[in-house]
């Protein structure tokens, strides 16, 4: 859905599916960055407005590659702190203990507290692009994630597998596994939840 004269300059969403007045904006020690597909931007059901809304430090970029991650952020930051969150391609397999966990890091050579989080946003296929066009990501330590709750979009936005979700619930839940309190993961939640309600009530 493209952006028009009734859409919110803010996040580009229709006037009566915008959730901007009701976000309040948080500030916390771990950054997020969005690498989101050309192709993804869409106006209507989109998770990362509403992330970018309530997460402060969240940094998105359009594209399909980048140098590294440095050249991403557009700063130089220390890749041993930064982790991406990725399902497949892992470095090694998962023990039983860590598939029922709700979060595993996966480190790659580091164990100090996480600076950042990087997620990919995009359909299946294109997150496989962009993971396969940015190899500077397999540098980074690894967040897999196990949402105990199914995705806020039901119906809405079909996931490949079971267990897999908008881009904003998985920075909500990337977050609280680098350290931000659970408050941050509800706030980012709720607001989602509220925006995916009024796209149902347009139906």
């Amino acid at each position: 859905m493209p952006i028009t004269a009734d859409s919110c300059p803010t996040c580009g969403k229709p006037a009566d599916v915008c959730v901007c007045a009701r976000i309040e904006p948080m500030q916390g020690h771990v950054r997020v960055l969005v690498l989101q597909h050309p192709q993804e931007q869409d106006a209507l059901l989109g998770s990362v407005p509403v992330l970018a809304r309530g997460w402060v430090p969240t940094a998105v970029r359009v594209g399909l590659s980048w140098r590294s991650l440095a050249g991403a952020l557009g700063e130089e930051v220390d890749p041993a702190r930064w982790a991406v969150v990725w399902p497949n391609s892992l470095p090694r397999p998962l023990t039983e203990e860590e598939q029922a966990a709700p979060w595993v890091r996966l480190e790659r050579g580091s164990s100090a507290p996480l600076e950042g989080v990087v997620l990919l946003d995009g359909t299946w296929s294109q997150g496989k692009a962009l993971w396969w066009r940015n190899p500077w990501l397999n540098k980074l330590g690894r967040l897999v994630l196990n949402p105990k709750e199914p995705s806020i979009y039901g119906k809405l936005r079909k996931e490949p597998r079971k267990g897999w979700v908008s881009t904003l619930e998985a920075a909500a839940e990337a977050l609280v596994a680098a350290g931000e309190p659970p408050e941050v993961r509800d706030a980012l939640r709720r607001s989602f939840r509220t925006m995916v309600q009024r796209v149902r009530d347009r139906k």
